[in-house]
């Protein structure tokens, strides 16, 4: 969005898990010290997000409808309009924070970005908004390659997350999903939950075990190799990226579009 106009740097490090991550001092002064903040918001950034003041504090989730978050690994997303899946307001329940993996609600996203962009640097408003309509065209582009990719060409419905971060995308696009871990990838799973997947899987005929690309995929082998020919696949839920990715300027809509070629392949879908 800031493109030549603004100086932009991740306070979360490359290749680390953010659910649990917390900043140092030293982060907390970088952020006082910038000009603008963005972040998530919907909770995901947890406590310490109210407790820094920065210049001017950029709330993406604002103005989204959210999702109550899942408790213990055993939410599943019911497709859209699902029960399980009751819309709350911000502050009033847990809320899932995951909003960017549904392409739509990261227009909204962007939108409120090229806004916050505008507000501080005025004079180069036009840049900033003619960036904003470049991506959002661009992220209309992925909305419509997955939604003709897996509305009537795919044998399953139901996919198996790492965890709970799929049901703004899975409300999205009309899916169910269930995950192994709740709206945070941490935490011990118990062997019963381990056979409750294995169960599940089973019984759906799902062969798939998404893992993500910045937790051990153990967890999922272990899982996979209990059903009939298992086996593990990155489902992304694009919360950090690694140091290649960043060399090699892999982005958001790549990330997408690789999770919906991996999806594609998990719900049987024509390819």
């Amino acid at each position: 969005m800031g493109g030549d106009k603004a100086e932009v740097s991740s306070l979360i490090p490359i290749g680390i898990e953010p659910h649990d991550w917390e900043p140092t001092a030293q982060n907390v002064v970088a952020v006082q010290d910038a000009d603008m903040f963005i972040f998530n918001g919907a909770g995901f950034e947890g406590r310490w997000i109210s407790q820094i003041e920065p210049n001017f504090k950029v709330d993406t989730s604002k103005g989204i409808q959210l999702l109550e978050g899942g408790r213990g690994g055993e939410h599943e997303g019911e497709g859209e309009g699902g029960e399980q899946q009751q819309l709350v307001q911000q502050g009033t329940a847990v809320s899932d924070p995951h909003i960017w993996l549904d392409p739509v609600l990261a227009k909204h996203q962007v939108g409120v970005i090229r806004d916050a962009f505008v507000e501080v640097d005025p004079e180069n408003a036009s840049y900033y908004r003619d960036n904003a309509v470049r991506y959002i065209s661009e992220l209309e582009s992925l909305d419509a390659s997955i939604k003709s990719e897996l509305s009537s060409n795919c044998t399953l419905k139901d996919f198996i997350s790492f965890h709970d971060a799929f049901s703004y995308f899975a409300n999205r696009y009309n899916l169910t999903q269930h995950s192994i871990h709740g709206v945070s990838p941490e935490g011990e799973i118990l062997p019963q939950r381990i056979t409750e997947i294995r169960d599940l899987a089973t019984q759906l005929g799902i062969d798939t075990i998404y893992s993500e690309d910045l937790v051990d995929p153990r967890l999922a082998t272990v899982i996979a190799n209990e059903i009939p020919n298992g086996r593990v696949l990155i489902l992304s839920p694009i919360e950090g990226i690694d140091r290649e990715e960043l060399d090699q300027g892999v982005g958001y809509i790549q990330k997408m579009r690789e999770n919906l070629e991996n999806l594609k392949i998990g719900l049987k879908c024509q390819l």
